[in-house]
């Protein structure tokens, strides 16, 4: 994983130049493939706190850290960020393919609704740090 100031989302497809998108990502052959993640900021911290695992710097293997935002409750919604619409998929609960990337007990500190949500790219465009997410 790799911190960026911007990207850009493609409808049908995520992030320009992710693993998911490009079809080379562990889950794609699966099919089980989200076209962009999302993470709670504060969930992270929490997990720092508790299980002093490094989460801080991609580990957690999600596309997009939020703050101020309660994930699930954009169940059912669209929104937007930047550029891009986004509509709420599904849970993404973590599995084993991301502890066996990072360390011992990541897997079960992303479990408890800490692992984030995938969403659909409804409008495609930029994404940039700091862009609230607004619902619509």
């Amino acid at each position: 994983m790799e911190r960026v100031e911007e990207i850009s989302t493609v409808v049908g497809g995520g992030i320009e130049g992710d693993r998911y998108k490009e079809g080379t990502g562990y889950w794609t052959r699966f099919g089980d493939v989200c076209e962009v993640t999302l993470i709670e900021g504060e969930d992270l911290d929490e997990i720092e706190r508790e299980a002093g695992l490094r989460v801080k710097n991609g580990e957690h293997r999600r596309n997009i850290i939020t703050r101020g935002v309660r994930l699930e409750e954009l169940r059912g919604t669209r929104f937007r960020v930047g550029e891009a619409v986004l509509e709420y998929d599904r849970p993404r609960p973590p599995c084993k393919h991301i502890q066996d990337l990072t360390e011992p007990g990541m897997t079960r500190a992303l479990r408890r609704r800490r692992g984030g949500i995938c969403a659909r790219v409804v409008e495609g465009g930029r994404i940039r740090m700091q862009d609230e997410i607004v619902v619509l």
